[in-house]
């Protein structure tokens, strides 16, 4: 993302309902971090005129007819300078698909939106800095234990209780754990289920300290504090919040070595 000039935020909205399009620009408007808002009706309509202009951030809303939100969030994720993106829905399941695609949103927002949560996520689109939507970039070493200029993805996902959205720092995600079809997310805050491949995550997330310990495991080891052997040959992982997650056999040895222990 640019930084912001003495304008402001350049902000394109983008919705296919006029009058929640309109609401949604005059909070906009009315931010001091917002010099410039310019509205289009679709994502057809918005991807033109991307392509002609350069914005800070796309506040966009999920489902539209034609080129929906989530599939014009994939084509700007390809950009050499990808606007910041804030997902806009009255849909809670956009969240799942947004997560599902590893589209890096810097927020989601649920109509109705409220100025309070319009202020949060541009407080997160000028959190992310130079390295793209989606992150917020740390000085120093953060509670989660991720060192300094490692990025921190923000993952919308549901509550198991329902309820709304919550996003979820990828710092704070202690494991995850295979269930079937689904993966439940074990973090600081809760845990939410979650229609994805536990190996897919894995893939994703191994750069960040996320690791394979058991076929039904993957542990961020940045919030490992200690690995207690087993009769048998495997051994347990303890985890900052106290619980604790098996290892196989076969991934002692390479885990002791990541943790060079």
């Amino acid at each position: 993302m640019r930084p912001a000039g003495r304008g402001g935020l350049r902000v394109l909205a983008v919705d296919d309902e006029r009058p929640a399009l309109e609401d949604l620009a005059q909070m906009l408007r009315s931010a001091p971090e917002v010099g410039d808002v310019v509205l289009t009706d679709g994502g057809g309509e918005a991807l033109r005129v991307l392509g002609d202009q350069r914005f800070d951030a796309v506040f966009l809303d999920v489902r539209m007819p034609g080129l929906d939100g989530l599939e014009l969030a994939a084509v700007l994720s390809r950009f050499a300078e990808p606007p910041a993106v804030v997902f806009v829905s009255a849909y809670e399941d956009g969240a799942v698909g947004a997560f599902e695609l590893d589209l890096h949103a810097v927020d989601y927002l649920m109509k109705p939106v409220s100025k309070a949560r319009i202020e949060q996520a541009l407080a997160r689109v000028l959190a992310g800095g130079a390295g793209g939507p989606g992150v917020a970039h740390d000085g120093a070493r953060d509670a989660g234990g991720l060192p300094p200029g490692t990025t921190d993805e923000i993952i919308p996902v549901e509550h198991q209780r329902g309820g709304a959205t919550r996003l979820l720092p990828r710092s704070s995600i202690l494991y995850v754990k295979a269930e079937g079809d689904y993966v439940r997310i074990v973090s600081d805050t809760g845990r939410y289920l979650v229609r994805a491949s536990l190996s897919e995550l894995e893939r994703r997330w191994q750069e960040h300290g996320f690791v394979r310990v058991h076929r039904s495991y993957v542990a961020n080891l940045h919030r490992a504090t200690e690995i207690r052997p087993e009769l048998g040959g495997g051994a347990t992982v303890v985890l900052a919040d106290g619980s604790e997650i098996p290892v196989a056999r076969r991934q002692v040895g390479d885990l002791r070595r990541r943790l060079r222990m």
